[in-house]
């Protein structure tokens, strides 16, 4: 892993921010607590040299040596040196032995350096000064040797923590920003693999609890999307071969028959007029599956109204009735109740599902059968309900006849494309409905049925029931 890409990285990014803000906050943190110690210290030795000069100045000038004195006696450490000089600066008792220091003001602390045998530069001190009626100068002094040690002290500890702390903040980026760059390296392995053609391959990841993670997920879900699709267009290819191979086989065999034999102009006209059918069969194959894609693409949501499910119900009914009487099938319809249901939708659309659903009932249902259609409301689910005592749908095949071109060994020979559900469940997807195939002792029942939280939308009773 080169550097420039290390630094390229939203990680190591972030974290380089982080450490550069808290890095600020830290100097400045630090700043304020050197200024505020080392003004807390002087401000202690300002307030203790206050004290002690008040307390000098009140008492008499013979007392005031005396005091000088006795202090430098007890001043084994040599930390205050007081002193008493003359006028012109000169020592007259006490422990400060050097030269009169300048002295800015009297009356009020200073800092100085006070020359001692040990250091040629003297101890840094922090001395008050006043001078008495006689002329004489009272000097008192706190030699700040130790409260300066001690401020350095503190700054270095300051400094080294503020190092250490950086220090740790630019490994911490670097192993941030190596820690994607990893990641991301897996994630970029893992979608080339989908791109060389293996979608069954999916984005690692440990957690979705940060956003990689929630996006990951996302991305795997649509590769679930995209693989199913895939898998649909796939079997979708291969059963419109083999369902055009039989009808394109036929015309071919009988365009060919033609060819060879001599026939009559009735003869000729009969192959053409099976020609032409073949190929409108096959039209109408493409036509549905046009008209899927159509539906599945939701363009027609935009012309959405309120419709009365009990008129559409009514209306195929109406429809079908002939289809059913040549079958010598009983045709029921009922209500359910004095009010009919109602929702958005696209009343052709809803009739066209409606319509296979009864279509196929009447075609699987056996000669003198009976069908029924009924609407129902039961709680907060309501639609559309179709019977027939016809064979039925196996349990195998519930989930299957909703394919495009799928076709249970049980209606192999009945004439159909297979097409018929797939477009009424499409249809049925885009009215917010389910197609559901219910368990039943005999025959098939099927449902057209949609479930909302609140009550369904009520309209008059309108018409009569067949």
């Amino acid at each position: 892993m080169r550097l420039i890409e290390l630094s390229r990285t939203t990680g190591f990014r972030l974290a380089a921010m982080f450490v550069a803000v808290f890095g600020a906050v830290q100097l400045l943190l630090f700043g304020y607590l050197y200024v505020q110690i080392k003004g807390f210290d002087l401000e202690r030795v300002d307030d203790w040299l206050a004290r002690e000069h008040a307390t000098a100045m009140r008492q008499s000038p013979d007392r005031i040596a005396a005091d000088i004195a006795h202090h430098a006696s007890i001043d084994s450490r040599g930390r205050f040196p007081f002193a008493l000089l003359d006028a012109q600066g000169r020592h007259l008792v006490g422990a400060y032995l050097g030269e009169l220091p300048p002295i800015p003001r009297f009356g009020k602390p200073f800092s100085t350096r006070i020359p001692t045998a040990n250091s040629l530069r003297g101890y840094p001190a922090r001395c008050i000064a006043d001078r008495l009626d006689d002329g004489r100068i009272v000097l008192q002094c706190e030699i700040m040797r130790d409260i300066d040690h001690f401020d350095e002290e503190l700054l270095h500890a300051l400094l080294v923590a503020g190092m250490a702390m950086l220090a740790i903040g630019i490994a911490s980026a670097f192993m941030f920003g190596t820690a994607a760059v990893r990641r991301l390296e897996e994630l970029t392995a893992s979608i080339e693999v989908v791109m060389a053609g293996d979608l069954t391959g999916r984005l690692p990841h440990a957690s979705a609890s940060d956003e990689v993670g929630r996006l990951v997920t996302v991305v795997n879900r649509m590769l679930d999307d995209i693989e199913r699709l895939m898998h649909e267009v796939k079997g979708v290819c291969d059963a419109i071969a083999h369902d055009m191979r039989t009808p394109l086989t036929r015309l071919l065999a009988s365009l060919e028959r033609a060819q060879r034999r001599s026939l009559s102009a009735a003869d000729y006209r009969a192959v053409i007029v099976d020609s032409v059918e073949e190929l409108h069969g096959l039209l109408r194959m493409f036509k549905a599956l046009l008209r899927i894609s159509e539906i599945e693409s939701s363009v027609r949501s935009a012309s959405f109204c309120d419709v009365d499910l009990a008129t559409v119900m009514d209306d195929v009914v109406e429809f079908y009735e002939p289809i059913a009487e040549e079958k010598s099938i009983t045709l029921e319809s009922r209500r359910g109740g004095p009010e009919q249901l109602a929702l958005r939708g696209d009343p052709n659309l809803l009739f066209e599902a409606l319509g296979n659903l009864l279509e196929n009932a009447i075609k699987f249902a056996p000669r003198g059968g009976h069908v029924c259609i009924a609407l129902f409301r039961e709680g907060p689910a309501f639609g559309i309900r179709v019977a027939d005592n016809g064979p039925g749908i196996a349990v195998v095949d519930r989930q299957a006849v909703f394919r495009r071109f799928y076709r249970a060994e049980a209606s192999r020979n009945t004439p159909g494309s297979g097409l018929g559900l797939s477009l009424a469940h499409a249809i049925a997807a885009m009215h917010d409905m389910s197609i559901e195939i219910l368990d039943v002792a005999a025959g098939c029942t099927i449902e057209l049925v949609r479930r909302e939280p609140s009550p369904a939308l009520s309209l008059p009773s309108a018409g009569t029931p067949h």
